[in-house]
């Protein structure tokens, strides 16, 4: 532990921002399992399956805003998030 009361600060700053950035990824992580999962167990054209896409998304958006990810590594998740959605959309057709 440092000796010096800012660098202590910045620390206890920094542990906080670490917890919250894992909390945000994780959260982000489960919402494209959700997404993924929806896709291939139900209708691609479903609701439900429209919205746990768009939320994924989203998820991904924020994130990347926050600058938690890069913002090539969001639109890659993204990317591929859509690109498995409509494979399986085209098969099912």
């Amino acid at each position: 532990m440092p000796n010096i009361k800012s660098v202590k600060k910045d620390v206890i700053k920094s542990r906080k921002n670490h917890e919250r950035n894992i909390s945000a990824k994780s959260a982000m992580k489960t919402f494209i399992k959700k997404a993924k999962s929806a896709v291939d167990t139900g209708d691609v054209k479903s609701a439900d399956t429209v919205e746990a896409v768009r939320l994924a998304c989203k998820a991904i958006d924020k994130t990347a805003e926050r600058g938690i990810i890069h913002r090539n590594q969001a639109s890659r998740r993204k990317s591929r998030l859509m690109k498995h959605a409509n494979k399986v959309a085209s098969t099912s057709a």
